[in-house]
């Protein structure tokens, strides 16, 4: 039995959080023995544990990457627990103590990836930067190009770091009343399309580009629902109403969004300062939803411009505005674009993939051995194709 210790420090459920519920419901507990540690409070506890995965919730380590008191807690931990494999979500405090604790190898996954500043591209910081991550990880998973690029630019060794993009479980299909039952709930008019924006609630997730747009797009029979919460929702909300949209809904926080992806007509992304592999858009293509993107981050790793969706350049509203009405005005375009959206799902994107590629890297490195970057994708398509 390999143990595993993943530590994650997000006190609320975001991306890394379910891609970690979504690879527990997957994994292979006769093999591997999950624990994971998180911050005291931590909404994803519930759902880990509705899972039987062995929680540790830990005061004092949310919000923060790194602190000496943390450090100490962990290395303490992990002389307690003995793992054979640490997996960090962010934490450097984790990292630091796997190493201090020594017994162990050590997994860290990049989440994000945004615009980094050139300050940290360029000597001295690129070389700090990159000597710690090299140091402090046996291997870095990038959940998309973005992120491998962002890590490479930091100096980052590419033999260190296996690029793995996301896969979620497909969304169960509603029936036709309780499709109409949830377009009637969120004020859904007979005749009326629908694009959802499933996402925190913050500036650099471009939500007022969507709203800019739907104000072009008045016109249309369309209904704009965001849903999600963020420090962002309060000023967004004015907006809406000082500009007299009666075409935009703010739901707050959902916890089905699989119904709010049944509904879709479309889904949107205008994401312009952080985004990898995310897993709303994941979600919708299973069901076969267009979706409209920025060109940010890993956003064109997912969506393929006029297979699967339509890419548009971040923060134009204009652009944004010009693909909706396309969609929006060509039902034929929407069919084929739909279809391609589920095929592409199955293709790439199911939640098997990535479950069975991050066991085989525990694998590896539990018995001594590493993983080549070069070779991975091959060694672990030939896997899934075998099971």
């Amino acid at each position: 039995m390999i143990n595993v210790i993943n530590v994650i420090t997000d006190s609320n459920i975001g991306g890394a959080g379910l891609v970690l519920v979504n690879f527990m419901r997957r994994s292979d507990k006769t093999e591997f023995c999950h624990r994971v540690i998180l911050p005291e409070g931590a909404q994803l506890t519930p759902r880990l544990r509705e899972l039987g995965i062995d929680t540790l919730e830990i005061p004092g380590i949310d919000a923060r990457s790194f602190s000496p008191g943390a450090v100490r807690t962990f290395h303490r931990l992990f002389k307690e627990l003995r793992p054979d494999i640490v997996h960090t979500h962010a934490s450097l405090s984790a990292r630091v103590a796997a190493r201090l604790y020594g017994r162990c190898k050590t997994v860290h996954t990049r989440h994000c990836a945004f615009d980094i500043r050139r300050a940290l591209t360029v000597f001295p910081l690129r070389a700090l930067l990159g000597a710690m991550n090299n140091a402090l990880s046996d291997v870095i998973i990038a959940i998309s190009p973005a992120a491998r690029d962002n890590l490479t630019d930091m100096g980052t060794s590419p033999d260190k770091i296996v690029t793995m993009m996301n896969g979620v479980e497909p969304v169960p299909r509603l029936t036709d009343a309780e499709i109409a039952a949830v377009r009637a709930q969120y004020g859904v008019a007979d005749g009326e399309l629908v694009a959802v924006l499933i996402a925190r609630i913050e500036t650099y997730k471009g939500h007022e580009y969507v709203i800019d747009a739907a104000a072009r797009l008045g016109d249309l029979p369309l209904r704009f629902i965001f849903a999600g919460t963020g420090s962002a929702e309060a000023e967004l909300r004015e907006s809406v109403r000082a500009r007299g949209l009666d075409n935009c809904v703010f739901t707050g926080f959902v916890s089905d969004v699989g119904a709010l992806e049944n509904i879709a007509d479309i889904q949107l992304n205008a994401s312009y300062g952080t985004e990898t592999s995310s897993l709303a858009l994941l979600e919708g293509m299973s069901l076969g939803v267009p979706s409209i993107v920025s060109d940010f981050g890993g956003n064109p790793s997912l969506v393929f411009d006029g297979e699967n969706g339509i890419i548009v350049p971040r923060r134009d509203a204009d652009a944004l505005a010009d693909a909706i009405r396309r969609l929006c005005e060509d039902a034929r375009l929407r069919g084929q674009i739909s279809r391609r959206a589920g095929e592409i799902y199955a293709e790439r994107f199911t939640a098997q993939a990535p479950v069975r590629k991050v066991e085989t890297i525990y694998r590896a490195l539990a018995g001594g051995g590493g993983i080549d970057p070069q070779t991975f994708d091959l060694q672990t398509k030939n896997l899934e194709d075998n099971k």
